[in-house]
């Protein structure tokens, strides 16, 4: 459902792995810690790296993989080399009105629970609003303080739908000191997506460590 297909477009040039969300309907599995929604992210997707025996690596992510993103670089700063954000979700008021087309995870919790029926719905209705409802704002797992001493490189592809709010996406530019933004907009029409790529490709080169360029 991404614009494009990341892996496929880089995996000649890099080892490409995705994880396999606890939360999702694959062949991975986890306690729905209600309290941890962001942090139980970052903690399989940190622990999968070391099952791989990868210390440092470049991320990239589209949507929620903004906030799991930020996320990542606060928790593990020294592993990141550099981050791709594409079409990054984040905060509106009025995202407060459950009719809001931007309401997050709509749908999700029956479809987990049908898979997984030792899980309730009442609990994937709690793990939702604590990741994105009680404390909303920006970009959900990390602060703005945090975003302004990040000093990972970063490259920000902006969208402008109510989950994906530019301005979210360009305070975030602003803010981030070594940040980047993409041509915008990028996604249509259909066309700009391989000069999108084109620059997702030239900055994840010009941040590779120099070893791994030879």
């Amino acid at each position: 459902t991404n614009p494009f297909d990341a892996v496929g477009e880089f995996k000649g040039e890099y080892h490409c792995i995705a994880s396999d969300l606890r939360t999702a309907t694959g062949q991975s599995s986890g306690p729905l810690e209600v309290e941890r929604g962001w942090d139980i992210f970052a903690d399989d997707q940190l622990a999968l790296m070391d099952h791989l025996g990868i210390d440092k690596f470049m991320v990239m992510g589209f949507c929620i993989g903004g906030p799991f993103i930020w996320n990542l670089l606060k928790r593990a700063p020294n592993r990141i080399i550099a981050a791709v954000l594409a079409q990054p979700v984040g905060w509106r008021p009025e995202m407060r009105d459950p009719k809001y087309p931007g309401t997050f995870w709509k749908g999700w919790g029956a479809t987990l629970v049908a898979k997984r029926p030792e899980i309730s719905i009442q609990t994937t209705d709690q793990f939702v609003a604590n990741m994105f409802e009680s404390n909303p704002d920006f970009v959900f797992s990390v602060t703005r303080d945090f975003v302004r001493s990040c000093q990972t490189p970063v490259l920000i592809m902006p969208d402008d739908i109510p989950a994906h709010p530019y301005a979210v996406a360009m305070e975030c530019a602003m803010l981030a000191p070594n940040a980047e933004v993409s041509v915008f907009p990028w996604k249509e029409p259909k066309e700009r997506i391989p000069l999108a790529v084109r620059q997702v490709r030239s900055f994840m080169r010009a941040h590779r460590p120099a070893a791994a360029r030879a």
